[in-house]
């Protein structure tokens, strides 16, 4: 007969109290023992007064074979009374826990819980990490390019009045170089003259005239033909900005002619739906009238006959 110690509850709803007793193992929750060994009271707050138990009848049926239940050899461990059951039970966990490792799984619920955390944990520190990284780049960067900014700005500076500078210095350049062909004009005419004044007399004043003449008509040619070439293009710009008015005067009279016309369709429309039932209501009116006349007529009809 194998015997087993385990507990029997005992006591009202929400309050439990547990009896240590000794049970033939095929015998039910509630039934028949063996001998009683102490009881157990987890509500109770006084450890000595929580587990109360017969130590050397204990001792004595785990001497003779008795297996305790999980929760009897938890209370018996924590009394002291150590059994080989108990060190088996550690030993199949301890075997149990390598081999969960050795596979890499979790042993206990717990472990699971506690990993999960650590890895959330992780995740959001690499998160938090790498954001800070993004925004300190971003920041490194926009400094970079507002420190560009100001060299080239102040680059910019210090080259306008050295451009300027140079300006002023290749206008006098220029001036003598557009003024060089006006003299050689000169000298080539001076030098036509003493010629024409080298001649004789007779022959030089019926010559020189029509010379000068002509001298005289291409430099007013000229002369005439600049004011005109100037006027071209003012004309041309005058009368193309005139155009470009006359053009966005007709767009806006059309866009407003367009509203308008728009305005009178919604009104005209507002005005038919207004209308509608009023229409409606005339109609029955009159029919429920004709009605009435040719209901009286007919009964004036009958009155007769």
């Amino acid at each position: 007969m194998a015997v087993k110690l385990r507990l029997t509850r005992i006591g009202r709803r929400h309050r439990p109290f547990f009896r240590i007793n000794a049970v033939e193992s095929r015998a039910p929750r509630d039934g028949k023992v063996i001998e009683r060994l102490g009881h157990y009271d987890p509500i109770e707050k006084e450890p000595a007064r929580q587990i109360v138990l017969n130590r050397q009848r204990v001792e004595y049926w785990l001497d003779h074979g008795a297996i305790p239940s999980d929760a009897v050899s938890q209370i018996l461990l924590r009394q002291g009374i150590k059994h080989k059951y108990a060190e088996e039970k550690a030993a199949r966990r301890a075997r149990a826990k390598a081999l969960a490792r050795a596979k890499g799984r979790f042993f206990t619920k717990a472990e699971k819980i506690t990993a999960q955390k650590q890895a959330e944990a992780a995740e959001e520190k690499a998160k938090a990490d790498a954001k800070a990284k993004a925004d300190a780049e971003a920041k490194a960067k926009t400094e970079a390019e507002e420190k560009a900014k100001a060299e080239t700005e102040t680059v910019e500076e210090k080259a306008e009045p050295q451009a300027e500078a140079a300006e002023e210095k290749a206008k006098p350049e220029t001036e003598p170089k557009a003024e060089a062909p006006e003299e050689k004009v000169e000298a080539k005419e001076k030098a036509e003259t003493e010629v024409v004044e080298q001649k004789p007399q007779p022959t030089e004043e019926p010559e020189t005239e029509p010379a000068k003449e002509a001298e005289a008509e291409p430099e007013t040619v000229e002369e005439k033909a600049e004011p005109q070439a100037q006027a071209k293009p003012e004309t041309r710009q005058a009368a193309e900005t005139d155009t470009k008015a006359e053009a966005k005067a007709k767009a806006k009279a059309e866009k407003k002619e367009k509203a308008k016309a728009k305005a009178k369709a919604k009104a005209k429309a507002k005005t038919e739906e207004k209308e509608k039932p009023k229409a409606k209501t005339k109609a029955k009116a009159k029919a429920k009238e004709e009605k009435q006349t040719a209901s009286s007529e007919q009964t004036d009809n009958s009155d007769e006959n």
